[in-house]
C-alpha cells in the first residue's frame, strides 16, 4: 500500500540518529502487525517527544490507524507528524502530507484529500523534487476526478507525466481517464507505456482489456484479462478480469 511504503521511504531519508530510526522501524512493524498496541505504544513515545522527534510517533500513530481503517484519525496524525518537522523539510513535509491525502481518499472525501495534496504539492515544489512533485500531481488527479473535475485531474496527470515520466501509476490513471472521456486514441499509448513501466501490474492488465473491448479487439482484450489471471490470479482485479471474460464468452483461465 501506498501509505506503507511512503512510511519507509520517509525513515530512509530522514537522517535520524539510528537508536531513533530502530524505534521507528519497531513501532511502524507493530502498526502492522498488531495495530492495537501500536497506538498504546506510540501515545506513550509521544508524550516523551518533543519539536521535531514528534513527527516519529505521529508517524507510527498514522500507519497503525491505517491498517485498522480509522482513515481520518490516519489523516490526523499524518498532517500532525507533517506540522511537526521543520519548514525547511520540504521533502518530508510534502511526504507525509501525500499520506494523509491518501488516507482521506481512501475514505472517499474527496475535497479534504485534495486540500491535503495541494499542500503536498507546495511543499514538494519548494523541494525540487520532480519525481515526488509528479506522484503528488498524480494523487491530486485522483481527487480531482472524484469531485468531477475531470479537465483538472487531466491537467494534473499532464504535470504528473512530464515531472515524473517513470511513474507508471501516473500513465495508468491518465489511461482510465482518457478511456472515461472517449479519448482511446490517448488511452492507448497511455497504457502501453504504463505496461512498459510496471510489466505484470493487475491494473494495468485490466485496463488494457477494457481499452482493447472499447475498441473492438476482443482479442486484445481477451489476451490481457487472461494475463491478469495468470500472473494475479488473487488480486482483486482478477474477479473483474472473470467476469470481464464471461461478457466475452470464455472465462477459462489460463492452465485450466
Amino acid at each position: 500500500m501506498f501509505l506503507f511504503a511512503a512510511a519507509s521511504l520517509l525513515i530512509a531519508q530522514a537522517g535520524l540518529p539510528t537508536v531513533e530510526q530502530d524505534r521507528l522501524q519497531l513501532c511502524l512493524r507493530e502498526a502492522r502487525t498488531d495495530p492495537a498496541t501500536a497506538i498504546v505504544t506510540a501515545s506513550t513515545w509521544l508524550g516523551e517527544a518533543y519539536g521535531v522527534g514528534r513527527s516519529l510517533p505521529q508517524q507510527c500513530l498514522g500507519t497503525a490507524y491505517v491498517s485498522l481503517l480509522r482513515w481520518q484519525a490516519a489523516e490526523n496524525a499524518f498532517l500532525a507528524a507533517r506540522s511537526a518537522l521543520l519548514e525547511s523539510d520540504h521533502g518530508g513535509r510534502a511526504r507525509f502530507a501525500g499520506m494523509a491525502g491518501n488516507a482521506a481518499l481512501a475514505e472517499g472525501r474527496y475535497q479534504a484529500a485534495l486540500d491535503d495534496f495541494t499542500l503536498a504539492q507546495a511543499d514538494a515544489a519548494s523541494s525540487g523534487d520532480g519525481a515526488l512533485s509528479g506522484g503528488i500531481a498524480a494523487d491530486r488527479a485522483r481527487a480531482l476526478v472524484g469531485l468531477g473535475r475531470t479537465d483538472d485531474a487531466a491537467a494534473a496527470l499532464q504535470q504528473a507525466r512530464e515531472m515524473a515520466p517513470q511513474n507508471g501509476t501516473a500513465w495508468l490513471l491518465s489511461a482510465t481517464l482518457a478511456r472515461r472521456q472517449g479519448d482511446l486514441a490517448a488511452a492507448q499509448q497511455h497504457i502501453e507505456t504504463a505496461a512498459a513501466l510496471m510489466p505484470g501490474s493487475a491494473e494495468v492488465g485490466l485496463e488494457a482489456g477494457v481499452i482493447a473491448a472499447l475498441a473492438g479487439d476482443e482479442e486484445a482484450a481477451r489476451k490481457s484479462w487472461q494475463s491478469v489471471l495468470a500472473t494475479a490470479p488473487r488480486a482483486p482485479e482478477a474477479q473483474a478480469a472473470r467476469d470481464y471474460l464471461a461478457q466475452l464468452g470464455t472465462a477459462k483461465e489460463p492452465g485450466r
